[in-house]
């Protein structure tokens, strides 16, 4: 409601290769573990897993470095919300390289960005971080509005 899918068409953020909005602030439910590391500000955190509710971060862990992901969660209110939820779309981008401006096109799988939202995608969620964690979905499923949208890391629609 109020949000658009942006397509990343090749004009800015090279490689290109992703569709990506901003999820309404309130609205994220449910759980999420990610397959690939998750580097921010030259740390990386493994293994991290998610729960939420009413579009905030209730429940957190991490295989490694989880003080790390603790201390983001509370950098600011908006830390703990989803910035973004975009999905990789270049088949020529094949595996992780943690580097994120590649990993997170990588066709087959999803990218959540906790904390600063786009304001082009609709956005409203403010914060000085923008931490972007991919995860494999070329075994899993999408739904958005209570419709299959992606399964098993394709397009369904």
């Amino acid at each position: 409601q109020g949000r658009n899918f942006v397509n990343s068409d090749g004009k800015r953020n090279f490689p290109s290769g992703e569709v990506f909005t901003s999820p309404v602030e309130d609205s994220v439910e449910g759980h999420i573990a990610f397959s690939y590391p998750a580097s921010h500000n030259g740390r990386s955190v493994q293994g991290v897993k998610l729960t939420f509710e009413k579009g905030k971060v209730t429940h957190f862990s991490a295989e490694q470095n989880e003080d790390y992901l603790r201390a983001m969660l509370a950098v600011d209110e908006g830390a703990s919300k989803l910035g973004e939820f975009a999905i990789g779309t270049n088949p020529g981008v094949t595996r992780i390289t943690r580097n994120i401006l590649f990993d997170e096109k990588i066709a087959g799988t999803i990218h959540c960005a906790l904390g600063n939202a786009y304001p082009n995608a609709g956005g409203t969620n403010k914060s000085a971080i923008h931490w972007d964690m991919v995860t494999d979905m070329r075994e899993g499923r999408i739904t958005v509005d209570d419709e299959t949208l992606y399964e098993n890391g394709k397009f369904v629609i």
